[in-house]
């Protein structure tokens, strides 16, 4: 199961985004708010920052930052 950490106005996340509709994932939408939401509180616990856009793959183990390295990451697993 992939899960996106994002907010809706980022370029960044809009950026993985179109890459996950690309490959046709499905994948869950986590939208964090500024100011001390839930969200920002788990992804700063999962991550060890508050930064989007951030991906967690749970089939692999594998979470990252950086919109670029997402899609890259994306493109060579899910391709």
């Amino acid at each position: 199961m992939l899960e996106l950490y994002q907010k809706e106005g980022c370029p960044f996340c809009q950026k993985v985004r179109r890459k996950l509709t690309e490959l046709d994932l499905d994948y869950i939408c986590r939208n964090v708010r500024d100011g001390g939401s839930k969200k920002e509180a788990m992804l700063e616990k999962l991550g060890g920052q508050v930064q989007v856009p951030f991906l967690i793959d749970t089939i692999k183990g594998v979470s990252m930052y950086e919109s670029d390295d997402i899609n890259a990451y994306l493109e060579k697993n899910y391709s």
